[in-house]
């Protein structure tokens, strides 16, 4: 998925990084991602560490995450997928209120793949309550959903907003395909809580931070996969057809350094790393300073080619070189 702060293209220099801070076997340590977003960093680390523990307050990511941390047994799925890829199209509520031709005339979605997205989603949902799939199977299934139908969106990466005119991508026919999760030994844990609450209640070895960097939410920016993974009954507000957001304190100048001393302070865990950017709320020395006062500070940097949407078609993007700091803290104990 296009994502904002994705950090795929960090994932070597993360992992690389954390290996070179820790000095220790891996294997034997607990690595918890408190706002695992897509779940990339958690899914580098899965087959590393001995548990991973992800977390994101968004309930389209921890669908996700359920599927690619919580889903570590293999899964006898083609069956689910030609059934579902042979559905009749639906006019329900995707269509109605984010689809071309729909009664709120909003165009996030053709009006073939909205009413493939409602008949798909209404289907996994009838399995689950007749018990016809496993739980691990539910989130297979709508992780693939939310994945596919992110692909033929009529959007220039984020939901904030939708194109005039379907683009070439959005006119392509939907294809539900499987969002492939690794195998794994480990039982790992997903959690979708507010962070700063979370921390009071879990405990490990090796904590990583990506939290939001600006005033930029993610509840308004992909508003409509929430949806899609809810599909609960709602009024949709305004031209975007938005639904009530949890509004993160890191987004707000005013609430983010309270917020971050908080969670350093409460962190049960010996290594802290922090993914920040210099285009983020806090400042380089804001960031040292709190978690300085918590034991031993380092910070490592690199500079990488970030993606910028553009409105253009075919989601056009702009190459923006951009400074990754990953602050480190090893935590003085207890």
């Amino acid at each position: 998925m296009n994502y904002i702060g994705s950090k795929h293209k960090l994932s070597s220099f993360l992992k690389k990084a954390i290996q070179e801070t820790v000095k220790a076997d891996l294997s034997e340590l607990v690595f918890c991602d408190l706002f695992a977003g897509t779940g990339i960093v958690g899914r580098n680390f899965k087959l590393l560490v001995k548990q991973v523990i992800a977390n994101d307050v968004e309930f389209y990511s921890y669908v996700l995450n359920c599927n690619y941390i919580g889903n570590s047994v293999a899964l006898d799925s083609e069956k689910y997928f030609d059934f579902l890829n042979n559905l009749e199209g639906v006019k329900g509520f995707i269509f109605e209120n984010y689809c071309e031709n729909g009664s709120a005339d909003r165009l996030y979605f053709s009006a073939e793949n909205g009413q493939k997205i409602d008949a798909i989603r209404m289907q996994i949902e009838a399995w689950k309550i007749s018990k016809d799939i496993t739980k691990n199977e539910y989130f297979f299934l709508l992780a693939s959903l939310i994945e596919s139908a992110d692909k033929v969106a009529n959007t220039a990466s984020v939901y904030g907003a939708y194109l005039k005119k379907l683009k070439k991508s959005a006119q392509k026919k939907m294809i539900l395909e499987p969002a492939i999760f690794e195998i794994s030994k480990n039982i790992n844990q997903v959690f979708n809580e507010d962070g700063n609450e979370l921390i009071h209640k879990i405990k490990g070895d090796i904590l990583y931070l990506d939290p939001p960097y600006n005033a930029r939410q993610y509840g308004s920016n992909y508003h409509l996969l929430t949806t899609i993974a809810k599909y609960d009954a709602f009024i949709p507000k305004g031209k975007t057809g938005l639904r009530d957001y949890y509004r993160s304190a890191y987004c707000k100048k005013n609430q983010v350094k309270k917020s971050f001393d908080e969670l350093i302070k409460n962190a049960n865990f010996k290594y802290i790393f922090l993914s920040y950017n210099n285009e983020g709320l806090m400042t380089e020395n804001e960031v040292k300073t709190i978690m300085k006062a918590y034991g031993n500070y380092s910070l490592k940097t690199t500079k990488y080619q970030r993606f910028k949407a553009d409105k253009t078609e075919n989601r056009n993007h702009k190459a923006t070189e951009t400074v990754e700091y990953l602050h480190i803290l090893e935590k003085h104990g207890e």
